[in-house]
C-alpha cells in the first residue's frame, strides 16, 4: 500500500487508536483493585481521624478493627437496616441521589477505653462541586469529638482550606444542640467573634470562602438530622444504666 495515500494514513491512525485504547483499558482494569484498596484505606483513616486516632496506610486496617466496633446503616426513620462490611461499602455519593425513603445512612461506632463515639459520613455541595467528610459525636450525642472534610473542586487557598487541620480543629467540642435542646448543627459563620466559645454552635469561617462554608454548615445539619432518633435512643440507654 502506498504510504503517501490517504487510505494508508486513515488505516494507520485507526490502528493506533485501537492500540492506545486497548492499552489504556488494560491499565485501568489492572489498576482498579489497587485504587479501590487505596480508597478503602483512606476511608478508614478518615473515620479514625475524627476520633483522634491517626494511622498510617500500613496500620489503618488493624487500627480500624481495634477501635471501630460497629458498622451500621440506618433507614430514614433511624432503624438499622444493614450491618457489617455491607454498611462500610455504601457509597454516599450514590445514596444522596436517591429518594429519602430509599437512602441508607452509614454510621460507625467507635470505642476508646470504654467510651463510645458515633462517626457519621457527610456529603454536600460547595462552591464548585461536591464536598464531603466525617463528623464524630461523643457519647452525649451532642458534643463534636472531631471532623474531617474534603472536596472535589473548591478554590485553592480559599474553599479548599476546609481540608486543613486548623479549620477542622475548630469543630472540636462544639455542640450540635443549642442551650434549649434544639438541634441546630454547627454553623460556619462569617465574621464570627465567639472566640473559644464551645456552646454557641458556631465556628469561624474561612476568609473568602463564604459559599463553601455555607455548604459545610448545610451538609452537617442536613445529614445529621437523619441520625437524631437513633442517637437519642442510644443516649437514653446510656442514661438508664
Amino acid at each position: 500500500m502506498n504510504r503517501d495515500s490517504n487510505a494508508y494514513t486513515f488505516i494507520f491512525a485507526a490502528i493506533m487508536v485501537v492500540i492506545v485504547a486497548t492499552t489504556l483499558a488494560f491499565a485501568a482494569t489492572s489498576l482498579k483493585p489497587r485504587q479501590d484498596e487505596n480508597v478503602r484505606i483512606e476511608k478508614m483513616q478518615n473515620i479514625l481521624s475524627t476520633i483522634g486516632i491517626e494511622a498510617s496506610k500500613e496500620e489503618a486496617q488493624e487500627t480500624y478493627e481495634k477501635y471501630i466496633t460497629e458498622e451500621l446503616a440506618l433507614d430514614n426513620n433511624g432503624e438499622i437496616v444493614v450491618e457489617g462490611e455491607e454498611a462500610f461499602k455504601i457509597d454516599l455519593a450514590k445514596e444522596v441521589k436517591k429518594d429519602e425513603e430509599q437512602q441508607r445512612f452509614p454510621l460507625y461506632v467507635a470505642d476508646i477505653e470504654g467510651k463510645k463515639y458515633y462517626v457519621i459520613p457527610l456529603r454536600g455541595a460547595g462552591l464548585w462541586d461536591a464536598i464531603w467528610g466525617y463528623i464524630a459525636l461523643e457519647n452525649d450525642v451532642s458534643t463534636v469529638k472531631g471532623a474531617v472534610f474534603d472536596h472535589k473542586g473548591e478554590t485553592p487557598g480559599l474553599g479548599a482550606e476546609i481540608t486543613q487541620a486548623w479549620f477542622q480543629e475548630r469543630f472540636e467540642n462544639e455542640k450540635i444542640y443549642d442551650t434549649s435542646g434544639n438541634f441546630v448543627g454547627v454553623t460556619v459563620q462569617k465574621g464570627y467573634s465567639g472566640g473559644n466559645d464551645k456552646d454557641d454552635n458556631a465556628v469561624d469561617a474561612i476568609s473568602g470562602a463564604t459559599i463553601t462554608g455555607d455548604g459545610v454548615t448545610a451538609m452537617i445539619k442536613d445529614r445529621l438530622e437523619y441520625y437524631l432518633s437513633y442517637l437519642k435512643e442510644q443516649n437514653s440507654k446510656v442514661a438508664l444504666k
